[in-house]
């Protein structure tokens, strides 16, 4: 069992830095591969990149590429997502989520979910 919490959401300005943490709790959460998503309002949930368990493995949506970087730290059971050069339609809700499996693009994979935090980019 993985306990997921985000943070780090907040109202930028298009073209501002922003780094969203999460937090797990759970004697497995070094051996699961993580990932961050997002839904912004009217839209489905979409993949915004993920890291495996070793963090050796990183992927990433086409369209942050190059903008985001996500990372993780074992010892402290925090995942990381930096975000530079923020744009108004990367506003959405951005979720935490873990799996026992593989770093996945899919949703539908991953087995624990945070309740995720707003990030708002005005123009």
């Amino acid at each position: 069992q993985v306990q997921l919490v985000e943070s780090g959401g907040r109202l930028v300005q298009a073209g501002d830095s922003l780094r969203l943490s999460c937090a797990a709790s759970g004697r497995s959460f070094s051996r699961c591969a993580l990932g961050w998503f997002r839904q912004a309002p009217g839209k489905e949930r979409e993949f915004v990149s993920s890291i495996s368990w070793s963090g050796s493995g990183t992927y990433y949506a086409d369209s942050v590429k190059g903008r985001f970087t996500i990372s993780r730290d074992n010892a402290k059971n925090m995942v990381y997502l930096q975000m530079n050069s923020l744009k108004p339609e990367d506003t959405a809700v951005y979720y935490c989520a873990a799996t026992a499996g593989r770093a996945s693009e899919r949703g539908y994979e991953y087995d624990y979910w945070g309740q995720g935090t707003q990030v708002t980019v005005s123009s």
